[in-house]
């Protein structure tokens, strides 16, 4: 059950930060209300899954899959670039997060 909750933190996570660039500097009330709440989400979701996932895992987990997910979101959705630096650190993350859960980290 505790990496349900991370996959839920993570997803409240993206959401949050996907809604910070229609806030427009926490201007716009919904995105900002909206990306406020998802990460009061996130976090309440992360504590939950850190109760049997060791920190470190749990936390590395989050950022790194939250990041390359908003990295995917922005190519996407926001007009980002494609480059070879995204590309290598996404597969650095991806691959780190698959070397913790095969080296029995949790």
């Amino acid at each position: 059950m505790a990496y349900v909750w991370l996959v839920v933190a993570i997803g409240f996570e993206v959401l949050g930060t996907s809604l910070l660039k229609p806030s427009e500097g926490l201007t716009k009330l919904w995105p900002s209300m909206g990306a406020m709440a998802s990460y009061l989400l996130a976090c309440a979701m992360l504590a939950q899954a850190m109760r049997e996932i060791p920190t470190g895992v749990a936390y590395a987990m989050w950022s790194g899959l939250g990041t390359a997910a908003i990295v995917a979101i922005g190519l996407a959705f926001l007009g980002d670039r494609l480059t070879p630096a995204t590309v290598s650190g996404i597969a650095l993350i991806v691959g780190g997060v698959i070397v913790l859960n095969l080296a029995g980290a949790h």
